[in-house]
């Protein structure tokens, strides 16, 4: 061996090994989940079901910041541009992590090769809910609703690219009516005001839009998913009543930015699987309509890829696209 080629050899060793003693000291300061939603939204309350049980684990305080806008785009741009040690993650879900890439004509980042995804934490069912003053309480009937008057029905969103934007444009395109899109700056504004009446209709997850629909403030009409919710299991699904093949699924997980050593991904996979698995959390989960998901850090990157092929499609169908 060269003396270059050994100097070289040993530089590259004292990186490994500096880079390995400092990951081994992981956690020692606080962790930051940013959100990419106002508080009180599905992916706020995920957040602050994983952060204080992290935080135990972990030993350091894990805290949880919101960061709306654009789609939870600036939250995850701010998590892919931060330095990959492990404390700014992001709790990112199928909109900025697989939908945003067909959607947004201009990405500030790559949701594949700029991220190190951690682990799936959730899938949320999202329902199809009217404010009690429309006169429809099927999907067929709404769909007749929206015929009988074009472009007067309004339905809110979280914001433009979310799932529930999609859901509404695949919506309006398979059923062959015209609807009007009101965004906002997350999911519970848009509550407030379909309560309010100032909305016809919503798609929502189901978290925050059930105790509203079970006290009689809101209607639902069906679920998104090609199953039935099992916490709601007399709401039929779009698919079987009229819309065939209608799917919208909402999932979250928590990802790093690229880069972000293996060791440290893999201490974060571990922890948070132990806690969407244990028994209270799949409790607490279910009294929200959510599904606990777990798996691999490598099988979560396959997922990923899977799920921006399988949305670019979807996103083709349904004409959406925000510049």
């Amino acid at each position: 061996m060269t003396l270059l080629k050994l100097k070289t050899f040993i530089s590259i060793v004292l990186v490994f090994l500096a880079a390995s003693a400092f990951s081994a000291e992981y956690p020692n300061k606080p962790i930051h989940l940013i959100v990419p939603f106002p508080p009180g939204g599905p992916a706020d309350i995920l957040a602050r079901i994983i952060g204080p049980r992290l935080t135990q684990r972990l030993g350091q305080p894990i805290i949880v910041e919101n960061r709306p806008g654009a789609g939870g785009n600036i939250a995850s741009d701010f998590v892919a541009k931060s330095n990959p040690d492990g404390y700014n993650l992001v709790l990112g879900f199928v909109g900025t992590h697989a939908i945003n890439n067909s959607l947004y004509s201009n990405m500030p980042y790559d949701n594949i090769k700029d991220f190190a995804p951690i682990a799936p934490v959730a899938s949320v069912s999202i329902m199809l809910v009217v404010h009690p003053s429309v006169p429809a309480s099927s999907t067929g009937e709404l769909i007749e609703l929206a015929k009988l008057k074009p472009g007067k029905l309004t339905y809110g969103s979280p914001g433009n690219g979310t799932p529930q934007h999609l859901a509404g444009q695949l919506f309006e395109t398979m059923a062959g009516v015209d609807m009007v899109h009101v965004p906002y700056k997350g999911a519970v504004p848009a509550l407030t005001d379909l309560v309010g009446g100032h909305l016809s209709m919503i798609f929502s997850s189901l978290p925050p839009a059930l105790p509203l629909i079970n006290t009689g403030k809101l209607r639902g009409i069906a679920v998104t998913s090609l199953a039935r919710s099992p916490i709601s299991p007399s709401i039929p699904t779009i698919s079987e009543s009229g819309l065939k093949g209608f799917e919208i699924v909402n999932w979250y997980g928590v990802f790093a930015p690229s880069g972000t050593p293996k060791n440290i991904i893999s201490i974060l996979n571990a922890e948070i699987i132990k806690i969407m698995n244990s028994p209270e959390v799949v409790k607490i989960l279910a009294e929200q309509g959510a599904v606990p998901m777990t798996g691999s850090s490598e099988q979560f990157t396959t997922f990923i890829k899977d799920e921006t092929s399988k949305w670019a499609k979807l996103v083709k169908f349904s004409g959406a696209r925000i510049d």
